[in-house]
Formats: structure tokens, sequence, C-alpha cells
């Protein structure tokens, strides 16, 4: 049975590291990625935060391109409930005009930071909107001019490309799934960021339970999740450590998942509003090629899905690449 796999990097800022160096272990794991057959390689987005460097997906994305030969490049994801669908899909119509067939678009729900960034990213927006009307609006102008119920009809999002990026829709909630299937997107689940094994179950199944073929496409579930390989069981477990995930609740009702207890303390401060806080231990595969191999067919049956995006947490570049090694070496024999 033939499984996808790829990559998503945080470019995170490990202590002792500085934000340049983080940013050039991004470019030399999307190199390695590329050599060893991954099929894609995702940045994410993060703002005012010190301890990640990769704060304009589509900069970077823009750079790996430049790069890399063959490999698919994309965001996971670009925060659009920040921005203007036309901007959004001007930068990706560019890049995909620049690389053909090699751009993927992944659209976040997530704010991609504290209050205080999101009250910098959306300063001067007078006109707010839904974050599913952006998404419609975003897909349209990435094929073809507005239309003649857009309010700027005949708009167009230049250079229009034979091959328009395609859109993914990342997400850890059922409403993040529900929104994937009534768009006919492609959704990733975020099982790194919150790893409630119900709630990512739930999803998956709404997903395809609930997914509209005439918005175009078929389902196509994937799986994000933090891996560790390693050579021993031993260094598996010490490359891990004790990383926890914290899910909080705030007064309003609105829910958003940090690292840490404190990151949870700053978000309910910067919103202005009480919160409750849940923390868990991280959920982290990890162990010897042949122990991952058996985590990912046993995560593969329970939800259902064949296409992976794996994201990591070794500060160590070269036990980083090591691990992204075990894995294609564990899946040799049946990857696309």
């Amino acid at each position: 049975m033939a499984y996808s796999f790829g990559i998503l990097d945080q470019s995170i800022v490990f202590p002792g590291y500085s934000a340049a160096e983080a940013l050039e272990n991004t470019v030399k794991l999307a190199r390695l990625a590329e050599s060893l057959g991954y099929e894609r390689f995702w940045v994410a987005e993060h703002h005012d935060s010190p301890g990640t460097a990769g704060s304009s997906p589509e900069v970077l994305i823009s750079y790996l391109l430049a790069q890399t030969k063959n490999i698919r490049i994309g965001s996971g994801g670009v925060m659009l409930q920040h921005y203007s669908p036309y901007k959004v899909a001007e930068n990706f119509n560019l890049l995909a005009t620049l690389a053909p067939g090699r751009v993927e678009l992944g659209i976040g729900r997530a704010p991609g930071g504290l209050p205080r960034s999101t009250k910098a990213l959306q300063k001067g927006v007078t006109e707010p909107e839904t974050l599913d009307s952006k998404l419609a609006e975003l897909r349209a102008l990435l094929v073809g001019p507005a239309g003649e119920s857009h309010p700027l009809a005949g708009l167009t999002a230049s250079p229009l490309p034979a091959a328009p990026a395609d859109v993914y829709l990342l997400g850890t909630s059922i409403a993040s799934a529900e929104l994937a299937a009534e768009q006919g997107l492609p959704y990733a689940f975020a099982l790194f960021i919150n790893n409630d094994p119900d709630t990512a179950l739930a999803a998956f199944e709404l997903y395809r339970t609930r997914f509209n073929p005439e918005a175009g496409g078929v389902p196509n579930p994937i799986l994000a999740l933090s891996v560790i390989a390693a050579d021993s069981e031993e260094e598996a477990s010490e490359l891990a450590g004790q990383h926890k995930s914290v899910r909080v609740t705030l007064g309003s009702g609105k829910t958003v998942n940090v690292a840490t207890l404190e990151q949870a303390a700053e978000f309910a401060k910067q919103a202005g509003e009480t919160h409750t806080a849940v923390e868990r231990d991280a959920d982290i595969t990890r162990g010897t090629k042949e122990a991952v191999r058996a985590r990912l067919l046993e995560l593969s049956e329970r939800y259902g899905v064949r296409s992976f995006v794996f994201t990591t947490i070794i500060p160590d570049f070269a036990k980083r690449a090591r691990s992204f090694e075990l894995i294609k070496e564990a899946f040799a024999e049946e990857l696309v």
C-alpha cells in the first residue's frame, strides 16, 4: 500500500542558535527532503515569536523553490484570517508561475501568535470577513478574474499561472474538518498541536462523511504529527525530552493550543480574558525506525490516512536529518 510523506519545518530557533542559523537549517532540510524522495516540504507561519524564525512563509517558499528542483514546496500554513485573499492569491500565483506544479498553499485557522501580533497584523483592516468566505474568494482568485457577484468584478490576481497552487486546509478541530469538507479541499489534522485522539478521529470521520464532491476533488485526509526516529530507543527518548502541549480555553469560549502554561497565561493576558489551561504530554511518535513504522501503521489504520506530514523538535541538525532518513528507510518500498 502506497504512502505519501512530507515534512513541516517550523524554523525553530533552538537555544544556542540564531534565527539565521534556524533558517539555514530549514534550507538544508528542504534539500535533504528532496534527495530522500519526500513528496512535499512545508514551512510554518509564526508571529512575534523569538523561538521561531518563519514569520513569512511565502518569502521563505520563494527561496526554497530556488534552492531545490523537484520537491513540492508549500505553506503549513498561511494564516488567512489576517490577510486579503487577493494579496495571498497574487503571492501564490506568482510563485506558481515561477515554479509550475511545485507550489502548495496550506491555509491555517490559528492566529499564529498571541493576541498582540494578531492586533498588529489586522491593524487598519476595515472589512473583516469570515474564514470560509475568505477561503472561497482566495480559491476563486487563484484561477481567474473575480466573477460578477464579487464587489470588484473582473479583478485579477496577476499573473495567472498555468497550474495554480494546490490549496490545503490545516486544522486541529472538528470545525476545520467541516470547512475543508464543505469546500472540497485536502485536510490536514495537526496532531502535534492538538493531541486529543478523539478529536482527531471525529474530525476525520466528519471530513469523509461531509465531503462535498461538487466543490471539486476527492477526500484527501492528511495527518501531521511530531516524529523522532533514532538508531536506538534510548536515543529517541532522550531527544524527545519532556515536551508538553497546553489547551487554553478563554472566558469567551475560544480555544487555542500553546506550548507552555506560561504562554497560556500570556495569551489570556493579551486577550484581556480569564482562562483555563489543560497540560498534557506532547504526542511524539518516537523510537527506532521499526518502532516508528509500527506506530505510523497503527495511526494510518486508526484514522484512515495514507498521507503524513512530519515535524520534529530535535535541536541537533545531524540528528534531525538522521531521523528523517530513518523514517524514509522504514517505508522504502511503500512510498508514492
